[in-house]
């Protein structure tokens, strides 16, 4: 915490947690379940192995006061298969959306707006085009939002990765 004032603030704020653990079974169950158990909301929940090790990373995407969050990091790193809580403070953070629309639509229409939320057309079927697009979190919102005019047939979104400058 920056300073006692900060601690103790009834404003909620956005933090990304980057949670290193032994890759293992039951090790993701057991993170959700200190969440849930004391009723912490998780915005975005992202799992992949690190490369070449026996260890994976999480990342969640939480909302809460200071005095919540400051619990909420404690309790992870008391958890045996945590090996570090990284508290992003100056992170890059991505997201990806898959979004299938029906093939009636414009495709170069299409095509531009994707190309403006840096992404592309995937794939092309005789009845549905599907668009990905990976940008910083409230990017892809916004590019959800202004594809909802083209009727959506599915989304699906990856949930956010984050990495320190």
């Amino acid at each position: 915490m920056n300073n006692f004032k900060d601690f103790y603030s009834k404003e909620e704020k956005r933090e990304v947690l980057s949670v290193i653990v032994i890759n293992r079974e039951s090790v993701l169950s057991r993170i959700v379940d200190l969440f849930s158990a004391r009723g912490y909301n998780i915005d975005s929940l992202t799992v992949a192995p690190i490369p070449n090790s026996e260890y994976s990373r999480i990342t969640i995407i939480t909302v809460g006061v200071a005095r919540v969050i400051d619990q909420i990091v404690k309790q992870l790193n008391k958890l045996v298969p945590v090996l570090k809580v990284i508290e992003h403070k100056d992170a890059i953070e991505k997201d990806t959306v898959l979004i299938k629309v029906p093939i009636e639509e414009n495709l170069s229409d299409i095509d531009v707006i994707a190309r403006a939320y840096n992404g592309a057309i995937q794939n092309v079927t005789h009845d549905a085009v599907v668009i990905s697009a990976t940008d910083e979190p409230h990017r892809i919102e916004n590019f959800v939002n202004i594809m909802a005019k083209y009727k959506p047939l599915e989304i699906v979104r990856s949930g956010v990765v984050a990495m320190e400058r």
